[in-house]
């Protein structure tokens, strides 16, 4: 076996190990039953398994990151709301300097007028960061109507407050603009070129025995149903959540950013420069959609990633981070809400997505080692 090819194998079992670590201690600890998680490149996956089970009970199914379906929870912001705008802009169809009321007029109060599409993706709209939009609304038509009329809580521009009140606005423009609902409009332009097969909101029953449970009900497990009330008294397609996937669907959704906007077989889905736009330092820690790392906090994204890396979070136990200057992703699926018996759940899985984050990097230093040995002399390794 060539050296090259030894090392990188090393290098492959030792990534195996950290994760695996990391992973099945949030396990032991109960922060989780299970999980899957998905760590590649631009043009690999270096590892795609399931941990643990899909319930506390031993005789529940193994997660498989090509079947297991999760609830991504506000994942949903970036994988379906984030792109369907960013196709937009692309097609001349959405501007992001104007104000919001040129798409929605309905979105009426005093100093709404000044709200941009920017400032719902960069999260310092104004609004406030959530409503208890299932306790106050009867059906989904009043529930928008109450989002729609919210009054400003500050200025726009003056103040960062992540809001799940912008993300449900982007996905209203998205429907406007497009003349389609935002779920279509996201599988006929993000999900099927990507051939994300197993991506979809409200997922059909048939789905839900392969379905992680987010909740108990009288005991019994309930999968494949939204956890987020609010996005369920939306019917469960809404621009902040609702989107069910598989850990290799989210995959080969965020391989999309590391390729510079292109499909493994070339096609292109968005350009490089609107990429550039998004995943870039927009407010505070907030780039367009995605949130970028905070070099100063090692939760989440670990110590590793670079200043450039940018990802995002989902209340149920979800979560992915992207660093295109270590071409590298780490993908971590859980339903950290489902009878959870840990008392730090949230934290702890904050620092078992880190430490996932710094295996995922350690493992593209190793690969790009071991490429950097196959090379010829003065050329350069792919991606390193």
């Amino acid at each position: 076996m060539p050296a090259f090819t030894l090392i990188a194998l090393v290098a492959q079992l030792a990534t195996a190990a950290d994760v695996e670590r990391a992973v099945m201690g949030g396990i032991r600890d109960g922060v989780f039953p299970g999980a899957v998680v998905v760590v590649g490149t631009h043009d690999s996956m270096l590892l795609a398994r399931g941990y643990g089970h899909l319930a506390w009970s031993a005789k529940s199914p193994v997660p498989d990151p090509d079947s297991t379906l999760y609830d991504l929870a506000s994942l949903t912001k970036v994988v379906a709301t984030t792109p369907a705008v960013m196709i937009l802009v692309e097609k001349g169809m959405l501007q992001l300097d104007r104000p919001v009321q040129y798409y929605l007029p309905e979105f009426a109060a005093p100093g709404k007028e000044e709200v941009s599409v920017w400032n719902l993706l960069a999260h310092n709209s104004g609004l406030r960061s959530f409503l208890r939009l299932d306790t106050l609304a009867s059906d989904s038509a009043t529930a928008r109507e109450i989002v729609l009329h919210e009054p400003l809580r500050w200025r726009p521009g003056t103040h960062v407050e992540y809001s799940d009140l912008n993300a449900m606005l982007l996905g209203w423009i998205v429907e406007r603009v497009s003349g389609v609902p935002l779920d279509r409009f996201a599988s006929a332009n993000v999900f099927a070129p990507l051939a994300m097969t197993q991506t979809r909101f409200v997922p059909p029953k048939a789905w839900h025995h392969r379905t992680a449970p987010t909740n108990l009900w009288h005991g019994t497990s309930i999968a494949g149903a939204v956890n987020d009330q609010n996005a369920a008294r939306l019917g469960g397609i809404s621009g902040h959540a609702g989107l069910f996937a598989t850990g290799m669907d989210v995959a080969r959704y965020v391989q999309l950013y590391l390729r510079g906007g292109t499909t493994l077989a070339g096609q292109r889905v968005l350009l490089s420069r609107t990429i550039n736009l998004f995943t870039r330092r927009a407010a505070g820690n907030r780039a367009l959609g995605w949130e970028v790392r905070d070099t100063t906090k090692a939760e989440n994204s670990g110590r590793l990633m670079s200043p450039r890396a940018f990802g995002h979070t989902g209340f149920t136990g979800t979560s992915v981070w992207i660093d295109p200057d270590h071409d590298v992703f780490a993908v971590v699926l859980t339903n950290r809400v489902y009878a959870t018996r840990a008392r730090r759940s949230f934290t702890r899985i904050k620092e078992i997505r880190g430490e996932v984050a710094d295996a995922a990097v350690a493992a593209a230093r190793q690969r790009c080692g071991s490429a950097i040995a196959s090379t010829a002399p003065g050329a350069r390794a792919t991606g390193c």
